[in-house]
């Protein structure tokens, strides 16, 4: 049985360090089968073992002995034939030596549904410190064969073989072998050009001190430069330990991003599996000029194979997605890490904010504090901006309009967050001003709707200009890039300004910045505050109080959680992510959270407003880019305002169709 993410891209891929014996090709063979069994109950697709597994890689002279070469070639084939008889769907990649021509060679060998599709003579042999390949072995550019026979069949042979599955092109195979992958230009550098997504190393790297940071960083910065998949299988501690030991560390990696290692200094047989994403990869390459315009400096042949011919039971965990999923992409789930990534944020910002006021020569800022989030953290930036070019902060000018929805708790903590910063506060009430306007316009006061809404949006944007322009200085944006995706802005107003230092900075991360000030940045009473304003839930404050005083307007529970609507953001605009996707991402991501009907609910908003408030986002001001995900039309986001969404839409409506026949 297929797991279902397989239909939205992804691969499960399994590395493993086997139990083994040196040069005991009988117990390898089995070691080897019983990991394939295993993996294959994992649900895995593709199972990646080390160099020279079938013999052992610390075999030493024994390379040279025609027994053993023999029985290394029976034990593929043997090896072949047993996941044919076992109906295994998994693939196996497996190292041995070959003997041909008179010469060596250490190869990988490609096996799926009980076929040898390919051999992959190794490139680069060591000959440096401990290692000394080049006295077994030759280099794959010393033949020019292009295939052996082996069982009476011919197998393409070559260090040019891409092998891919015909159902899934997307997922191409790369395959290399240990030092292949050290090397200035390494094999998979051509293999990806060619267009694998998914390298393999089939390694024997021995541990010294400082090798495990080493290759772990290595993995994940051949997996990032080439926009692919990285899956390293490296041999165990059943090697010889004459003057090495080897630890069996094997990793998968995505794109830069660890997934899945095995435990290292094991006897027994380690397996890590992890769902690589072939469908994000392909959005990050079409995306990228320069890996677009790179070009493979030598073709590749391309060897299909089978997946999932076999009927497979349902295997534990084969529903359950394995890799890492976020609920909260934008925000690190580790302490430090958040902690860092906030830091690293707000100096962006500040410097984005302070390099605009160099070179307007502008000693005086104009920001409107209304005790929500998005105008803290901007209030914040302009605190620090003012000190890191040395200017008072009596040059903020903060001001605070309360008008018809304007509760006293964060009135009052706009204010003393004003005062407490050292800034400038002018305190102006927008009523008078509003009700004049519904009368000129005609609009009656006791109607609730959208005009009576951004009436005061624009009330309060109007003052900050004008006061702009009596103190000569600019005004600050506050504004955030959740509502910026979503259009909750009032076109010519809250997203309007001369400088938004929010704008790429999603709901989701500004309450963790803000915290992280109060932590870090800041201190005594004003901390106090700002833990208070990240405990406040998030209104516009627009419509009138109920009776006591309190909030009637919360905006998640008009347009949706925030953390949904980020993580829906991220994914549609980060990797390019259709709805269905988004969906089984989002299901996965957040559990028993929320249910189906309503993430799709929310999904539905999101991309109508995505599409519908384009407009807003095409006339946005200046703003520093802080992440992956940004939506300037000068920048990251591209897109007309007049985009049909019906095709989204659409897949939307099918969604939906299918949940209502889905049994409670």
């Amino acid at each position: 049985m297929s797991s279902p993410a397989k239909h939205f891209g992804f691969v499960r891929m399994a590395v493993c360090s086997p139990e083994l014996r040196v040069a005991d090709v009988a117990f390898n063979t089995e070691r080897i089968i019983e990991a394939a069994e295993r993996a294959e109950a994992l649900g895995a697709d593709v199972l990646v073992l080390p160099e020279l597994c079938i013999t052992g890689y610390s075999c030493g002279d024994l390379l040279y002995q025609n027994l053993l070469l023999d029985e290394a070639k029976k034990a593929l084939l043997y090896i072949a034939e047993a996941t044919y008889e076992k109906k295994l769907d998994v693939a196996l990649i497996v190292g041995l030596p070959m003997a041909l021509d008179g010469k060596n060679f250490n190869c990988a060998a490609f096996i799926a549904r009980g076929e040898i599709k390919g051999i992959i003579p190794k490139t680069y042999l060591p000959g440096t410190g401990e290692f000394y390949e080049e006295r077994w072995f030759s280099s794959a550019r010393d033949t020019v064969r292009t295939s052996i026979l082996l069982g009476w069949r011919d197998i393409p042979f070559g260090a040019d073989l891409l092998f891919r599955p015909e159902t899934m092109p997307d997922c191409t195979i790369g395959v290399e072998i240990c030092e292949d992958g050290w090397a200035a230009i390494p094999p998979s550098a051509n293999q990806a050009l060619n267009g694998a997504t998914i390298l393999v190393n089939l390694s024997a790297s021995n541990e010294v001190l400082g090798k495990y940071e080493y290759r772990r960083m290595l993995v994940q910065s051949h997996s990032a430069q080439y926009l692919a998949a990285y899956c390293y299988a490296a041999a165990g501690a059943g090697e010889s330990t004459t003057d090495l030991v080897f630890s069996g560390h094997s990793l998968i990696a995505e794109n830069g991003t660890l997934l899945a290692e095995t435990e290292r200094f094991r006897f027994d047989t380690q397996i890590a599996v992890a769902d690589v994403d072939v469908q994000r990869l392909t959005a990050e390459r079409l995306k990228n000029n320069t890996f677009g315009s790179s070009r493979a400096s030598a073709p590749a042949r391309f060897i299909n194979f089978e997946f999932e011919d076999f009927s497979r039971p349902e295997a534990d965990g084969m529903n359950k997605l394995q890799r890492p999923l976020s609920p909260t992409p934008f925000v690190p789930q580790d302490a430090a890490l958040r902690e860092a990534h906030c830091h690293e944020v707000f100096s962006i910002q500040t410097t984005g904010l302070a390099k605009r006021l160099k070179h307007t020569n502008t000693k005086t800022v104009v920001i409107g504090v209304s005790g929500g989030l998005d105008s803290t953290l901007a209030l914040l930036v302009c605190a620090k901006a003012f000190d890191m070019l040395g200017l008072p902060r009596s040059g903020i000018v903060s001001i605070t309009m309360p008008g018809f929805g304007t509760t006293e708790r964060t009135r009052g903590n706009a204010e003393h967050l004003a005062e407490f910063l050292g800034t400038t506060l002018r305190i102006i009430p927008i009523n008078d001003a509003v009700r004049q306007h519904f009368r000129d316009i005609g609009h009656d006061e006791t109607t609730h709707d959208i005009t009576y809404e951004n009436a005061q949006a624009r009330e309060r944007t109007q003052i900050l200009m004008d006061v702009a322009n009596q103190v000569g200085g600019l005004v600050i944006g506050t504004g955030d890039l959740s509502e910026l995706a979503l259009g909750w802005c009032t076109y010519n107003a809250d997203q309007m300004s001369m400088y938004g230092v929010n704008a790429s900075i999603p709901k989701t991360l500004v309450r963790f910045i803000v915290q992280w000030c109060a932590d870090h940045e800041f201190s005594g009473t004003t901390a106090d505050v700002l833990h208070d304003i990240c405990a406040t839930p998030v209104s516009p404050e627009l419509l009138p109080l109920k009776d006591g005083g309190t909030q009637t307007q919360e905006t998640e529970k008009t347009i949706g959680p925030y953390e949904l609507h980020d993580f829906f953001l991220y994914h549609f605009a980060r990797f390019q992510a259709p709805p269905r996707k988004i969906m089984f991402l989002a299901t996965h991501a957040f559990g028993t959270k929320y249910d189906t009907a309503t993430l799709h609910k929310w999904l539905s908003t999101f991309f109508r407003r995505f599409f519908t408030q384009q407009f807003k986002r095409s006339a946005m001001p200046d703003g520093p880019k802080v992440g992956t995900v940004a939506l300037s039309p000068r920048g990251d986001w591209r897109m007309p305002s007049d985009a049909a969404v019906a095709l989204w839409t659409t897949e939307l409506e099918r969604i939906s169709q299918e949940i209502a026949k889905t049994p409670a």
